[in-house]
């Protein structure tokens, strides 16, 4: 069994990046944990305590469509996670994987054109450095429609998959957990819309000879 941690910025970024790679896990006994390291309120325009709530229950209800085990959530400002020392997230998540012993983590790519990914992803390698104890086998950067292609060409290193995760029989999975985050999703030819999710997952598939797949960039594998 594989203890699997999902490091991502706001809620929703995690289905978008691995929510049919989140869902195999679960469904050959993988132990899968859900870090939510920012609050994901700005773009609604309602930071309240209540709004915040209702945006951890949503969490709760995609998440265990997947068969997540936990939704951790770190409560970091949204879209400023540049103004908090990174040394602060780097030990949020530090204590999330001293407490989960994770062997696998998927997170962002770190060249998204938001802020929160960039610096989750960052904090992710920092608090997951290859020391003596680390148990963290395996990094995997993941891509988010309207952010990870947004980025502009040529300002960092682009997203170049090398590692598929075929979701043919975890599509619809997917897609049902995201309904979760309906209030966020947008209307076709918006990227972050279900169609645009579903063409996506198709294309990824199509590039290996299957139905749908999810792509990632290895970030790091130890074999031991």
């Amino acid at each position: 069994m594989q203890r699997i941690l999902v490091i991502a910025a706001h809620p929703d970024d995690e289905i978008l990046g691995c929510g049919g790679t989140m869902a195999a896990h679960a469904q050959v006994g993988d132990a899968v944990h859900v870090a939510l390291m920012a609050q994901g309120l700005a773009a609604r325009g309602d930071t309240s305590a209540e709004a915040f709530a209702q945006h951890q229950a949503a969490a709760q209800r995609a998440n265990a469509v997947l068969g997540v085990q936990s939704v951790h959530f770190g409560g970091f400002a949204d879209n400023a996670m540049d103004s908090v020392p990174l040394l602060h997230v780097a030990r949020a998540i530090e204590a999330l994987v001293a407490q989960l012993q994770p062997t696998t983590i998927y997170t962002h790519h770190p060249g998204d054109l938001n802020v929160d990914h960039r610096v989750v992803s960052e904090a992710t390698a920092i608090a997951c450095r290859p020391q003596p104890g680390c148990g963290v086998d395996q990094i995997l950067f993941f891509e988010v429609a309207s952010s990870t292609e947004w980025r502009l060409g040529g300002a960092v290193q682009a997203f170049a998959p090398n590692w598929y995760r075929d979701i043919t029989a975890q599509l619809d999975t997917k897609i049902a957990a995201l309904r979760q985050y309906d209030h966020e999703m947008r209307t076709w030819p918006h990227a972050r819309s279900y169609e645009a999710v579903s063409h996506l997952a198709r294309w990824r598939g199509a590039t290996i000879g299957a139905e749908a797949a999810e792509a990632f960039m290895l970030g790091r594998k130890i074999q031991r």
